[in-house]
């Protein structure tokens, strides 16, 4: 039987995979559940509990919880079993693959997309697009998420690195972890911005409302985004962001608490309600402007370096390509 073939039936069980990681100081105080979770981003929080109480995970000194607060030279030992759940089927979404070799494909994900199955998303997931389009993913993730290495939010757009064999999985993650990935997001946000911002502060859950992040968490792990070019729009810059880290609504956060905030995202207090009428074209947005553009990545096996752009969204481009447009009447009246 094919190693494909084992990771689609729920009665055999998988292989168990093993990880071990080390506390750093960056880490300290974070619980042990969310610090699993961040070094095995194919885990959901829930799962790394289930982890934890099942006897999954050990520590090197200390008893295992989820709430555990986690200290600088803690090595933590975590075995992942066979997944018991059912596979998820193949569906025929249409997405686009950027790039594609033996060991990966860069996919260009539509927003609205959740990556993987979850409470509420059963099927429709880019997980299930996968399944229709790719032959082979890696299984480390368990049935749930098979090739999955790093997500984007539902609401995100753009590209996106899925892992067809363990190997490339185990690599891929692991630049991630070290921080090894070239990361750049074009967004939309209010306000005029100079590139070259920089914004270390550290990003934790906020402590007023859980489904938010916030750099006032007092439990908070470190974050760096910065501002690599910035065209003003009359009200509004259109930014390309890199980022060094990858905590959850990273970039929305940091640049809402500079004063920006990402056009259209109401969380994080982007939405207008009330703007000029050369700003118009923004109620067009469904979705925060906000879009993955680039990924620089070591192919696992040969060590060369794979560079792989997705084109900015059809929705963000139309909106864009109007509020160039109308930034430049006030010029042309000018002259006439």
């Amino acid at each position: 039987m094919s190693p494909d073939a084992e990771r689609a039936s729920p009665e055999r069980a998988e292989r168990i995979e093993r990880a071990r990681l080390a506390v750093t100081a960056g880490d300290e105080g974070e619980r042990l559940d969310r610090f699993v979770v961040a070094r095995l981003p194919q885990l959901s929080r829930s799962q790394a509990q289930k982890l934890i109480t099942d006897g999954h995970v050990t520590l090197s000194e200390g008893q295992p919880k989820p709430a555990l607060e986690v200290w600088d030279g803690l090595v933590v030992d975590v075995e992942i079993p066979g997944v018991s759940a059912a596979a998820p089927a193949a569906e025929a979404i249409p997405i686009g693959i950027l790039y594609e070799d033996d060991d990966l494909a860069a996919i260009d994900k539509p927003a609205g997309l959740v990556v993987h199955p979850g409470a509420g998303h059963a099927a429709g997931t880019l997980v299930n697009a996968l399944l229709h389009h790719l032959k082979g993913l890696s299984g480390i993730g368990g049935v749930e998420r098979p090739g999955i290495v790093h997500r984007l939010d539902r609401g995100t757009s753009g590209v996106l690195v899925v892992a067809k064999t363990d190997a490339a999985h185990r690599s891929l993650s692991k630049q991630f972890q070290d921080r090894a990935v070239t990361k750049e997001y074009l967004a939309l946000v209010w306000g005029s911005v100079r590139p070259g911002l920089t914004m270390t502060q550290p990003i934790g859950r906020d402590p007023r409302r859980r489904q938010k992040m916030s750099t006032r968490a007092r439990r908070a792990r470190s974050a760096e985004t910065r501002v690599l070019e910035a065209e003003p729009l009359g009200g509004v810059s259109f930014v390309r962001v890199a980022i060094g880290t990858g905590r959850t609504h990273q970039i929305r956060v940091h640049l809402s608490e500079a004063g920006h905030p990402v056009v259209a995202d109401e969380l994080y207090g982007g939405g207008r309600h009330s703007v000029p009428p050369r700003l118009a074209p923004i109620a067009r947005l469904k979705r925060p402007f906000l879009h993955a553009a680039r990924l620089v990545f070591a192919q696992p096996t040969t060590g060369e370096i794979v560079d792989v752009e997705a084109p900015l969204a059809p929705d963000l481009s139309q909106v864009l390509d109007l509020l160039r447009r109308a930034s430049m009447k006030p010029d042309k009246e000018s002259r006439e």
